[in-house]
C-alpha cells in the first residue's frame, strides 16, 4: 500500500472536528421581543446580558472553550496543597519546556500578569511600545503612569487589503521612535501574537527576530503576549518560507527565543477556563514580580489558582500544539470569514486565527464614529438572532484629548471570537443566515450614545442608549 501523509486518499472540503462530543449544554433561545427588552435593560451593553439569554456567544474566546477528557482527568488529580503542590511543578515544567524561560509565575488570568509586570516596569515618564496593545494591556500600562504606544505595520489598518502577517511591528517606526524618545525611557516592547486588536493577525518569525535584535541593541526587553501563540505558530508554518515542514511545537519554541519573557492569559491557547502566567529571564524582575504576586494573588506556587487549574493548564499547553486541532481551528474561522465575504459583509482581511472581525465602518457608513457604529451593529446582531459579539472600536478605544475634544478610534470592528472546541459547522451556518438578514436591512440600524461610563475600560460597564 502507498504511504500518504494525509489521512485520506482524497481531499475533503468539509471541516470535521478532530474530536467527538461527550457532554452537551443547552442553548439560550429567546424571542425577538424578549431580546429587545433584554438589550434595553442591559443599557445596550452586551457585557450586561445574562448568558442564558444568549444563543451563540462570540463575546470572547477567553475561558469559553471546552476542556478535553484528559484535562478533566487532570482536574481530579489536582494537588490542592497551599505551598509546593505537585500540580505547580507539572505546570512549571510545561511552561519552561515550551518557553525555555527560567522563572515561571502563575496568576489567575492574563491581566493579573500585566498588572504585576507594569507595577515595576511602568511609571511616569516611561513608554511601552507594541505592535498593538490590547485593552487590558493598555489600561495596565497607563494605570502605572506610563504611555502605551502602538507601532503596527503600515498596512495593518487597511482592513480590506489581505496580507500574510498584518500583525507585524513596523520596525522602521520602532527604530525612529527609540531614537526620538531615547532607549532609557522605553523599558519594554510587547509583541502580541496574534495581534488581537487589529484582527487576530499573525506576526512573522522574521519580524519577531528583527524586533528583538533592535530592542536588544538598545537595552530594551521584549515580552510576548502569548494568549494565542499556537495559532500564530501555525500561521508561520502555513505562510512563512522555510517553516512548512517544521513541527508547530518547534516553531513555537523558536518564537520564544526572540523574547526576554512572556505573559499569558491561559484562557485562550491553553484551553482552560481560568489561569495565566508570567515567565521571565531576568531574575531581578522575577523577584519583584513574586513579591507583587504574594501581595495581590497568592503564594508563589499557586498564584490565585487551584491545583486542579494548574494541572489542566499544563495539559492544555500540550494539547493546543496538536496540528490536527490547529488546522480545524483556523479552517473554522476561515469558513466564517469566507461566508461573510460572500454575503458582501466587509471583514478584516484575511480572517484571523481566533475570530472574524466585521468592519462596521464600511458596513454601516451612515453611522459616524461618535455614535458607535460597531456597538450598534453588535446590538443589532443580538436583537435579530441572539448572537453576542464584542465591539472593538470607539467605545473600547475612543478618548478625549487634554482640551476635551472627542477622539475616535482608528477602527470600528465587531469581533466574532470563536470559543475553542464548542460550536459546529451548522452553528456557523446559522450565524451566516443571521448576517444575511442584517445586511438586507442595515440602513435601519441606528447609532448609540453613552449615558454613563467609567474613566478606564469603559466598554465593560458603560451604559448606552439610542442616539
Amino acid at each position: 500500500m502507498p504511504k500518504h501523509k494525509e489521512p485520506f486518499n482524497f481531499h475533503p472540503k468539509t471541516i470535521i472536528e478532530p474530536f467527538k462530543i461527550k457532554a452537551v449544554e443547552p442553548l439560550g433561545f429567546t424571542t425577538y421581543q424578549e431580546r429587545l427588552q433584554i438589550l434595553k435593560k442591559a443599557h445596550y451593553n452586551l457585557f450586561n446580558v445574562r448568558a442564558e439569554h444568549v444563543l451563540f456567544d462570540f463575546l470572547t474566546d477567553s475561558g469559553t472553550g471546552a476542556m478535553s477528557a484528559e484535562q478533566w482527568a487532570g482536574i481530579m488529580r489536582g494537588d490542592e496543597s497551599y505551598a509546593g503542590a505537585r500540580s505547580y511543578y507539572a505546570f512549571r515544567d510545561a511552561v519552561h519546556g515550551l518557553t525555555g524561560l527560567p522563572h515561571v509565575i502563575p496568576v489567575h488570568q492574563g491581566r493579573a500578569a500585566e498588572r504585576i509586570l507594569f507595577s515595576f516596569v511602568g511609571g511616569k515618564g516611561r513608554t511601552v511600545v507594541s505592535n498593538s496593545h490590547f485593552d487590558t494591556t493598555r489600561a495596565n500600562v497607563e494605570h502605572s503612569g506610563a504611555e502605551a504606544v502602538d507601532l503596527p505595520m503600515r498596512d495593518a489598518l487597511d482592513f480590506a487589503k489581505p496580507g500574510p502577517f498584518k500583525g507585524n511591528m513596523d520596525t522602521a517606526a520602532l527604530k525612529a521612535f527609540i531614537k526620538e524618545r531615547g532607549a532609557k525611557n522605553i523599558p519594554l516592547c510587547v509583541m502580541t501574537v496574534t495581534n488581537n486588536s487589529l484582527g487576530g493577525q499573525p506576526v512573522s518569525m522574521a519580524n519577531l527576530r528583527e524586533t528583538y535584535a533592535i530592542c536588544r541593541a538598545n537595552g530594551i526587553q521584549v515580552f510576548l503576549d502569548i494568549a494565542r501563540f499556537a495559532e500564530n505558530a501555525y500561521f508561520i508554518k502555513l505562510r512563512e518560507k522555510g517553516y512548512a515542514d517544521k513541527p508547530v511545537r518547534e516553531i513555537a519554541r523558536e518564537m520564544f527565543r526572540y523574547s526576554d519573557g512572556c505573559m499569558m492569559s491561559s484562557k485562550k491557547d491553553a484551553l482552560v477556563n481560568i489561569g495565566g502566567f508570567l515567565a521571565l529571564k531576568d531574575s531581578v524582575w522575577a523577584e519583584k514580580a513574586r513579591q507583587m504576586l504574594i501581595l495581590g494573588e497568592g503564594f508563589v506556587t499557586y498564584g490565585g489558582l487551584a491545583g486542579r487549574d494548574l494541572e489542566a493548564l499544563a495539559i492544555g499547553l500540550d494539547e493546543v500544539l496538536d496540528e490536527k486541532y490547529l488546522q480545524y481551528r483556523l479552517r473554522s474561522v476561515e469558513y466564517l470569514g469566507n461566508g461573510l465575504r460572500k454575503l458582501g459583509v466587509p471583514i478584516v482581511e484575511p480572517p484571523g486565527g481566533h475570530a472574524v472581525y466585521v468592519d462596521a465602518k464600511r458596513f454601516l457608513p451612515h453611522i459616524p464614529p461618535h455614535k458607535f457604529p460597531a456597538q450598534a451593529l453588535a446590538c443589532a446582531l443580538y436583537a435579530e438572532a441572539g448572537i453576542r459579539s464584542v465591539e472593538i472600536g470607539t467605545l473600547m478605544f475612543g478618548r478625549k484629548d487634554e482640551d476635551g475634544k472627542f477622539l475616535a478610534a482608528p477602527m470600528e470592528l465587531v469581533r466574532l471570537a470563536m470559543p475553542r472546541r464548542v460550536y459546529t459547522q451548522s452553528h456557523i451556518d446559522f450565524v451566516l443566515e443571521a448576517f444575511a438578514h442584517l445586511a438586507r436591512g442595515k440602513s435601519k440600524i441606528r447609532g448609540l450614545k453613552v449615558v454613563w461610563a467609567p474613566a478606564a475600560l469603559a466598554h465593560f460597564t458603560a451604559k448606552l442608549g439610542p442616539a
